[in-house]
Parts: C-alpha cells; sequence; structure tokens
C-alpha cells in the first residue's frame, strides 16, 4: 500500500510539475513571439553606430542587424519601434515591445525594473572637448572645476558619470547626443561626454575642431533587456548571443559598424 501511495503522489508532484511548466511557458514572451510571428524590438534611433536613422529614415545599426538575426532564427517578423529614451524602460513594462536593443547600460537601478540578457559589448565614457583645450585637459578630473561646462545627453550613463566624477563642473543636459555634441562644435561648451562608440564617431566627422580623449573612464556593458520573470525567453536570447559570437556572425556585423565607416555614407 505505501508503495502504491509513494508511486501516486509522485505522480501527482510531477503532474503539477509540468502544469506549472506548461504555464510559464504560456506567458513567455518567447512563446508570444512565435505565435504572433513578430518581434517587436524597443530603441532609440539616435546612438550612432547602434541605431540611427539613413538619409531615406529608415532605421539601421549595430543593434539592428543583430534583431534582423535574432528575427531570422525565430522565423518571425521583425518590427522596430523607435521610443523615446526616458519611456523606454516604461514602455517595455507596459507590452508596447518585447525586448529592448537599444545600446543599454547594465546598471544595478535598471535591474531591478528589468532582466538583462549577457552583456554583448562593453564600452566606457570618453570625452571630446574643444581643440584649444587639448594638452590643458588630459582626464575627467581636470575637467572637475567650476570654470569648464560639460554636456551631454540626459538620463544617460554619460550624465550620472558627470554628476559623480565632475560635481563641481557645469553641467548641461541635452535630449538627444547630437544636441549635446555640437554645443561644444559651436564653442558653447568645453567638453562632451558620451560612450566611446559614439565619441569615436562623431571626432572622425569633426576632428579639426575637437580634441578626443578616448581612454574609457568607467566599465559599461551593453546588454538587451526583457521582462523579470521570463526565463524562456532569457534563455533562448543567452544561448542565440552564444552561438552567433562563435559561428562568426557577430564578427560580421560588429567589423561591419566599429571597425568601417563605409556606413557614414548612408547618414551624411
Amino acid at each position: 500500500m505505501k508503495k502504491v501511495l509513494f508511486v501516486f503522489l509522485t505522480f501527482v508532484f510531477a503532474s503539477a510539475l509540468f502544469a506549472s511548466d506548461i504555464a510559464v511557458w504560456e506567458k513567455s514572451t518567447l512563446n508570444q513571439i512565435i505565435k504572433k510571428k513578430e518581434i517587436r524590438v524597443g530603441l532609440e534611433a539616435g546612438y550612432m553606430p547602434f541605431e540611427l536613422k539613413d538619409k531615406k529614415g529608415n532605421i539601421i545599426g549595430f543593434d539592428v542587424d543583430m534583431a534582423k538575426e535574432i528575427a531570422k532564427e525565430l522565423g518571425v517578423k521583425l518590427t522596430l519601434v523607435n521610443t523615446a529614451w526616458d519611456g523606454i524602460i516604461p514602455a517595455l513594462l507596459t507590452n508596447k515591445f518585447d525586448i529592448i536593443m537599444s545600446g543599454m547600460t547594465i546598471t544595478p537601478q535598471r535591474n531591478m525594473q528589468v532582466n538583462f540578457v549577457e552583456p554583448y559589448i562593453v564600452v566606457g565614457q570618453t570625452i571630446l572637448i574643444k581643440k584649444e583645450l587639448a594638452g590643458k585637459i588630459k582626464s575627467y578630473k581636470d575637467l572637475n572645476d567650476p570654470k569648464y561646462t560639460v554636456v551631454t545627453k540626459l538620463g544617460v550613463t554619460a550624465d550620472f558619470a558627470t554628476k559623480k566624477l565632475m560635481p563641481k563642473a557645469k553641467l548641461r543636459l541635452f535630449e538627444t547626443e547630437q544636441e549635446a555634441a555640437m554645443e561644444v562644435i559651436n564653442g558653447k561648451a568645453d567638453a562632451f561626454v558620451y560612450d566611446l562608440p559614439y565619441n569615436a564617431i562623431f571626432y572622425a566627422q569633426n576632428s579639426s575642431k575637437l580634441a578626443f580623449l578616448d581612454k574609457p573612464f568607467t566599465y559599461e556593458p551593453l546588454a538587451w533587456a526583457i521582462n523579470k520573470g521570463d526565463p524562456d525567453f532569457l534563455n533562448w536570447l543567452n544561448n542565440f548571443l552564444m552561438i552567433v559570437k562563435g559561428d562568426g556572425r557577430y564578427d560580421a556585423i560588429y567589423n561591419k559598424w566599429f571597425k568601417s565607416t563605409d556606413w557614414l555614407k548612408d547618414v551624411q
């Protein structure tokens, strides 16, 4: 009798676990994507070379090409949802899209709201300064002075890093990277703080007017973000990233956007 009871209880327990797994899968974003045959990707098209608009208004960039590979693997349509940066996490949480792929830095604060996939690239903050300050400003420490005006984009890690590491400087914040960087070009600010990839490209376009402190002074892993409580989607994305880094697809996309400037002719 005890043996029969044990077998019965084991069956009940296993059935409950199976039902629980089925319920989790039904709610998974991955399952919904497959059912809808569409993956919606949230991004802000203004962060070269991760996502930007070409001359025709199409959104292109490193993250976009990675998103295309994800859609191809899933066999679904890719829909890009251009979203203002300050509302991008709330938009994910309210199901405006399925995933954020927009050069987002992992931070403990953001991680309390979303789950991050394994980092796909590591960047850091660098500085563009007025040409005439070359030699006078050698690091972020030299900018920590009330006589200097530093600019960056509102609400990004450059904003937080500047406030933390250069509290004495006059800080001005802008809605876009382009607006902030142009303040230095136009002589209205002394320095622009932002991620290495963006600054490297902006400097290549404006090297006659700027000096570039290209050694990053922060460590910032970038990752895609999804809603919490979705282990199936998180597992799939981590495995996808591992596979494309191993089969050469990641390197091909990386080289296209970070080791070449051929794409600039399509956006200028």
